[in-house]
C-alpha cells in the first residue's frame, strides 16, 4: 500500500501528491537573496515553473537558456505581470540549442566571464517523445540534447560551480530525468555512436537518453561530489505526467493517431507546469544528498536496475567523452580545450 500510495503521489496531480511518504511544497523554497541560478529551457514548461518559483523567492540573477527568443519574451512578460518588473530583469536570456555543442560551450564560457558565482544548475530542456533524428554533428537528437548537451554545459560551468561550493555554499545541480527511463532497450551497452544512434522507436529514444541523464547524476556524485567536492550535488528528478508542449503536441509526430490518449485522455489527471516543477525545485533549493533519483513531490527511489549499475554509467561517460572530442575536435581540442577533463570532471 505505501509503494501503490507514492506511485500514485509521484505520478498525478491535485490531491494526489498528498499521500506521498515525503512532503515538500513550493512555497518551501527557502529565500535565494544573493544566488545565481541557470535553467535550460526556462521559458516555457517546467522550467518556466522553476525559473517562476526561484525568482519568487528573492533569487539575485536567472540564466534562462532556450532556442525561441519569442517564447522567452512570452515568459518574461508573465513574469512582469505577476511578480513585478523587478523579477523579470533578474533575468537574462541566452539563445541555445543544446544539440549544438559549440553554442553551448561560448553560452557557459559567458556566464562564467561576468559572475563569480553559481548556485544552481537546472538542466531541464529536452526532446520528448519523438521519432528519431540525427543533428547535423550526426548524433541522435534525443541523447545529443537531454544527455550530452548538459553534460557539455555542465562541465564547461564546473569551475565556477566549484569556486562557489569553495567559498562555502552547497551547490545544486538538477537533472530531468523521467521514469519511463525504465523503459530503455534491455540490451543497452551505451558502446557506440552507432549504438545510440540506432532507432529503438520514439518510446526506446527517449527512455534511452532519459536513462543516460539519471545514470550521469550518479557517476556525478561518485567522480565530484565524493571525490573532493561534497558541497557540489548533482540529483536526477521525474515530473510525472504533466500537461505540457510535449504531452499535448508533441506527441502527434511520433504518433499521429494515437497520441490522443496522451494530449487528452489522460489530460485531467496530469500535473500542471507547477506541480511538475516540485522535485526540480527541492533538488536545486533543499536537498544535501547527491546521486538520488527524486520523484515527486521529493521521494528517492531507486530507479531501474540499469540506472544503478557504476558500469553502464562508466561506459556511458566514456562514450559522451569519445563523442564530444570527435565531434568538436576541429574547434575544441585541436585549440586548447581539453574535453577530456571537462567531461571526466
Amino acid at each position: 500500500m505505501h509503494k501503490i500510495k507514492n506511485t500514485i503521489a509521484e505520478n498525478f496531480g491535485g490531491a494526489a501528491s498528498e499521500l506521498g511518504s515525503r512532503q515538500f511544497k513550493l512555497d518551501d523554497c527557502p529565500d535565494l537573496s544573493g544566488k545565481v541560478a541557470v535553467v535550460t529551457g526556462g521559458s516555457e514548461g517546467i522550467g518556466f515553473a522553476v525559473a517562476y518559483t526561484l525568482l519568487k523567492h528573492n533569487l539575485s540573477k536567472l540564466y534562462i537558456i532556450s532556442v525561441s527568443r519569442d517564447v522567452a519574451n512570452g515568459a518574461k512578460g508573465v513574469l512582469v505581470k505577476e511578480l513585478g518588473q523587478s523579477a523579470a530583469d533578474r533575468t537574462i536570456w541566452m539563445e541555445c540549442d543544446l544539440a549544438d555543442w559549440f553554442r553551448v560551450k561560448d553560452v557557459a564560457e559567458a556566464i562564467k566571464r561576468v559572475n563569480e558565482r553559481l548556485d544552481i544548475l537546472v538542466n531541464n530542456a529536452g526532446r520528448g517523445i519523438m521519432t528519431a533524428e540525427l543533428t547535423p554533428l550526426g548524433v541522435d537528437r534525443h541523447m545529443a540534447v537531454n544527455h550530452i548537451g548538459h553534460v557539455v554545459l555542465t562541465s564547461h560551468l564546473l569551475p565556477l560551480l566549484r569556486r562557489t561550493a569553495e567559498q562555502g555554499s552547497i551547490v545544486r545541480i538538477s537533472n530531468q530525468a523521467s521514469n519511463l527511463h525504465n523503459k530503455a532497450p534491455s540490451n543497452t551497452k551505451f558502446a557506440s555512436l552507432d549504438e545510440i544512434n540506432t532507432d529503438v522507436g520514439s518510446n526506446g529514444q527517449y527512455a534511452r537518453s532519459k536513462l543516460a541523464v539519471l545514470l550521469y547524476a550518479r557517476y556525478f556524485a561518485r567522480k565530484v561530489t565524493k571525490n573532493g567536492y561534497p558541497n557540489v550535488l548533482m540529483n536526477a528528478t521525474h515530473p510525472g505526467f504533466v500537461s505540457s508542449k510535449q504531452s499535448r503536441k508533441d506527441i502527434f509526430e511520433p504518433f499521429p493517431a494515437g497520441g490522443y490518449a496522451m494530449s487528452h485522455g489522460i489530460e485531467p489527471f496530469k500535473k500542471d507546469q507547477f506541480e511538475g516543477s516540485v522535485p526540480t525545485v527541492y533538488a536545486a533549493t533543499v536537498t544535501n544528498d547527491s546521486g538520488q533519483y527524486i520523484c515527486p513531490p521529493a521521494i528517492p527511489e531507486e530507479g531501474s536496475a540499469q540506472s544503478q549499475s557504476e558500469e553502464l554509467a562508466e561506459r556511458l561517460m566514456e562514450l559522451t567523452r569519445n563523442i564530444v572530442r570527435e565531434k568538436t575536435r576541429s574547434e575544441s581540442v585541436e585549440k586548447g580545450c581539453p574535453f577530456d577533463d571537462l567531461v571526466l570532471h
